[in-house]
């Protein structure tokens, strides 16, 4: 990514706070080894997750001539030939969900443990930060994919229409013992998200809180802003950046963070009082090449909880329209 960043001198947090992140080279010290280790083994397979979603290509062609011609058999095993193995990839996506949002919840642990505020945790836990960070990129870059990707829904809901019609008629089926009935609900509800592992992880943030009740709720809404100042004034300062792959990446993560304060903080991102500068985060996003950031507007556009709010300013609501 570049020789990024230099320290940010602004104290204010309204500016941004006075250190950066450093989202290339960040190395865990001895106290954050046992979390980076625990979270590492889950990242390092979140690219091949992402290929294979990039590659799904779906059996909307083998669905649709089994359904035309629902008494020609071997059509019929061809589409369900097609779709047990998509069905397979579906399961190792929804079960990756799972891994990311343990691994979420142990870095969450590490960043908000008292005594250190979260300013302090971020700038002496860079390699966790980073960790943190990397997640919401692939988050969001896994939920564009989906988004676009109309096939996995129609897939799955005929892998479940056809696997209920064999029960009913005593069929074996092959591919059964993959997704169990409790598993394919879960499955069902997760694919239905427009968004979901963005849910998946502001679930899993929300729980960390509720679950947390000695906890300070700002000790995890202040990491979050915190993360989103950071990579608002490291945008604002494009000269810092060598290539557009550390942009894309802070765009993502300063999205992410302010999607999860939003679902975390009891009034959101968007009211007055809220840590996070959304105009300035707003600004940073209009100020890119249009077509790299639409997906990122709409994820504040339609995933956020608080954008509809009264309590939200007209000048924010007309920024994002």
């Amino acid at each position: 990514m570049g020789n990024l960043l230099k320290v940010l001198t602004c104290t204010d947090l309204e500016q941004g706070p006075n250190f950066f992140l450093d989202f290339e080279n960040a190395q865990p010290t001895e106290s954050e080894k046992e979390i980076y280790n625990q979270v590492n083994v889950v990242l390092k397979d979140a690219e091949g997750i992402l290929e294979d979603l990039q590659s799904y290509r779906g059996a909307g062609h083998e669905i649709r001539e089994a359904i035309q011609h629902p008494a020609d058999e071997k059509l019929q095993e061809k589409a369900w030939g097609a779709v047990v193995p998509l069905v397979g990839k579906l399961k190792k996506f929804y079960e990756f969900s799972q891994r990311l949002e343990a691994a979420l919840r142990g870095l969450l642990g590490a960043l908000t443990s008292t005594p250190y505020s979260p300013t302090q945790h971020l700038e002496r836990e860079q390699a966790l930060a980073k960790q943190f960070a990397e997640i919401l990129h692939f988050t969001l870059r896994f939920d564009e994919l989906k988004m676009t990707n109309p096939a996995i829904q129609n897939d799955f809901s005929y892998y479940r229409r056809t696997l209920s019609r064999m029960r009913i008629n005593n069929v074996p089926a092959e591919g059964e013992n993959e997704v169990n009935n409790e598993l394919a609900n879960r499955m069902s509800l997760f694919y239905a998200e427009a968004t979901p592992m963005l849910k998946t992880l502001s679930d899993a943030t929300t729980k960390f809180v509720s679950e947390n009740k000695n906890l300070p709720i700002e000790n995890t809404t202040d990491c979050l802003s915190t993360m989103a100042s950071v990579c608002r004034v490291m945008l604002e300062t494009p000269s810092r950046f060598t290539n557009e792959e550390t942009v894309s990446f802070c765009l993502r993560v300063m999205v992410g963070v302010i999607i999860l304060y939003d679902h975390v903080h009891p009034v959101g991102a968007f009211a007055k009082t809220s840590k996070i500068d959304m105009k300035g985060c707003i600004k940073v996003l209009k100020d890119q090449p249009p077509n790299s950031v639409e997906g990122l507007l709409n994820a504040l556009r339609y995933t956020t909880k608080h954008l509809n709010d009264e309590t939200t300013s007209k000048q924010i609501k007309s920024m994002l329209q």
